[in-house]
């Protein structure tokens, strides 16, 4: 594996600061990863290394953004606080942060000529309002300080009136307000809400936002000290409940933490991430809102919380997954509003001209209409190992199983979107149909519990038709490899997936030849791995124009499948590398960009975050690490030899 650029030893000169383009300048002279999250599971904001919050939509995460500077200029909405800089100069970064133990509370520190100063960011997990609440501390000396408060609601297109009420200052805007509470009188002028002040070494100040409805009266005013002790005993609480103790338990908690965050506390869903239109590609169109709840990103959100103790979490999820699907599995979607609402239309925002000049910033998703076979698979997968790990029986759970087979049952030979949501035309992706056979598999072993009745003999039927079909059409013997849809020479890192599943077994020579193929031909030069070839300047398979960054998800995938064919050693330098991309505070966006080397796409990712933690499973118990059962059982009964 070749050597790997740690993050923060990358040439700034690839990453413009007071970046221009178009004659726009823009508050983007931050990579992806100089963000931090907090959120209190209903919503979350990005805190950069300079002390500015770019991002938060308020109040759920699939609302507007009150702060959306980091898709524009400081116009369109941020909270900046830290130590002052000299006129026409850059904010300072911080010299330190970190999350206070195994918590979702930042700490930053800037040390200046002045002495040092500390600020902590957090939001509350509560049963009210959404709450940002920073406090800043005196460690040395004396420092000057500056809060410069911009809120613009509607994605940075509304400026609020702001006014002051009993001592407080409240932006109000429609059915939405913000109150601002601190112990320091703000000066408002021309639509932003400023604050110098000096800071003593001991001296603590906190400054309380909270979102309310405009209608009702007043929030209460918080007391961020008792805040910061209750959110801090909240986050170590929960993450003493892991079970994992293996040697990526750092790694595998922090990732853990996040997955917490972006669950939607209210229902259980699970945002893919808590941002929109970051780009895959810097400067392209690649950019979407993923501020939704994917089955298949869920489902192995649930796998990864089972597996390391967190069942609660999983029982939550299986309650929305039942509301969200409802009666209707003939008409199940790839993805649901957070609170399982199905219409989710795409629109463009043409007043934000993106991070960096990548346009269009979208809201809302068209994915949502796509016929995604695999999402069958994953779902059923998910049911499959709660019931396994040992969660309450759930009739509803086994009904909706039986329908959803029956409905894969009818359409499995159609054509897809496939894994990847490509917006070119169908195709029998290879794996869709494996998932599809998945789906069937772990139905069968249901049935074969006696738990639920179905028709054995044909849904084995079944599985064998798909097994067969998959084998003939979706295998180039000449180059002993899965391709990426029948009849396709193209390959594609999902069908990495193939071993894990138990579709055929990791010591077979399809799979090993299919590996080797695909490490081979979607690596990167730095090692890491590309979801599928992309078109470059034409129209690839997905439809769209340009190139993206390695999938960090696809990546994980690969050390999982080097690891089941044997090659460890191989398996856990990629890991190793895999962890060196996460930023200083251990997040993960979406993809990473091998030619300028930083993170893209958005951020932090669930998907790169889970597949971590599963990665990290596996190569931590490697003693024990199985060949399939399902596997084994599913290739004897349908005769199909490796």
């Amino acid at each position: 594996m070749p050597h790997v650029t740690l993050p923060g030893t990358y040439d700034t000169s690839l990453s413009p600061t007071g970046a221009i383009r178009n004659g726009t300048t823009f508050m983007t002279n931050h990579r992806i990863e100089d963000y931090a999250l907090i959120g209190d599971m209903r919503t979350a904001a990005l805190v950069c290394r300079d002390g500015s919050i770019n991002w938060l939509c308020l109040p759920r995460f699939d609302a507007p953004a009150v702060f959306a500077g980091l898709l524009g200029t400081e116009e369109h909405g941020g909270w900046l606080l830290g130590p002052t800089s000299a006129p026409g100069l850059q904010p300072p970064d911080a010299h330190r942060r970190r999350y206070r133990g195994d918590s979702l509370i930042l700490e930053s520190e800037w040390d200046t000529i002045h002495g040092t100063v500390r600020i902590t960011d957090f939001m509350p997990p509560q049963n009210g309002t959404p709450q940002l609440i920073r406090i800043v501390e005196g460690v040395t000396g004396t420092v000057p300080m500056r809060s410069d408060l911009r809120m613009r609601f509607g994605y940075g297109q509304i400026e609020p009136w702001i006014q002051t009420v009993g001592g407080r200052t409240v932006a109000t805007a429609g059915p939405d307000s913000m109150w601002l509470d601190s112990t320091l009188a703000p000066q408002v002028t021309a639509g932003r809400t400023s604050t110098d002040f000096t800071i003593k070494a001991g001296q603590r100040i906190a400054f309380s936002l909270t979102w309310h409805p405009s209608h009702q009266g007043p929030p209460e005013v918080s007391v961020p000290e008792e805040a910061l002790r209750a959110t801090d005993a909240f986050w170590r609480g929960w993450s003493s409940r892991c079970t994992y103790h293996g040697p990526y338990r750092a790694a595998v908690v922090r990732s853990l933490i996040t997955l917490k965050a972006l669950t939607y506390a209210p229902t259980g869903g699970i945002v893919a991430a808590p941002t929109t239109s970051l780009p895959e590609d810097i400067g392209g169109v690649r950019n979407w809102d993923y501020r939704f709840t994917w089955l298949r990103d869920a489902s192995i959100t649930l796998s990864a919380l089972l597996r390391t103790g967190y069942r609660d979490e999983a029982r939550a999820w299986r309650e929305w997954l039942l509301r969200a699907i409802a009666g209707d599995p003939d008409n199940l979607q790839i993805m649901y509003g957070i609170a399982g609402e199905r219409s989710l239309p795409e629109t463009h925002l043409p007043w934000l001209p993106g991070y960096e000049g990548s346009a269009p910033v979208r809201v809302g998703n068209a994915a949502a209409g796509q016929l995604q076979l695999d999402v069958y698979g994953e779902v059923v997968e998910a049911l499959h190992l709660a019931r396994q790990s040992g969660l309450d029986r759930h009739d509803s759970a086994h009904r909706l199983q039986l329908r959803l087979i029956e409905t894969l049952e009818r359409r499995w030979r159609e054509p897809d979107e496939g894994i990847w949501e490509v917006r070119g035309p169908r195709r029998h992706f290879v794996h869709s149909k494996v998932m599809a056979w998945t789906a069937v598999d772990r139905t069968i072993q249901l049935l074969e519990t006696g738990e639920i009745d179905g028709p054995m003999k044909r849904w084995r039927q079944l599985r064998t038709a798909i097994h067969q079909e998959v084998c003939e059409q979706g295998f180039d013997p000449n180059r002993n490899t899965f391709t990426q849809s029948y009849g396709s020479k193209e390959l594609d890192a999902s069908v990495l997936l193939i071993p894990q599943v138990g579709f055929l077994p990791p010591d077979g020579k399809r799979v090993i030849g299919t590996v080797e193929a695909i490490q081979r031909e979607l690596s990167t030069p730095d090692g890491f791995l590309l979801r599928y070839p992309t078109g470059g300047p034409r129209k690839g398979v997905d439809g769209l124009p340009g190139d993206e960054g390695a999938f960090l998800a696809c990546s994980f995938w690969l050390a999982d499948a080097l690891a089941m064919i044997g090659r460890i050693d191989e398996a856990r330098r990629m890991f190793d590398n895999l962890l060196a991309l996460r930023n200083d505070i251990g997040l993960l966006a979406e993809e990473w960009d091998p030619r300028s080397k930083r993170q893209v796409g958005n951020y932090p990712q669930a998907f790169s975050h889970l597949a971590l933690v599963e990665t990290a499973r596996r190569l931590g118990d490697l003693p024990a690490l199985p060949h399939p059962r399902e596997a084994a059982v599913g290739v004897r009964e349908q005769v199909v030899s490796s």
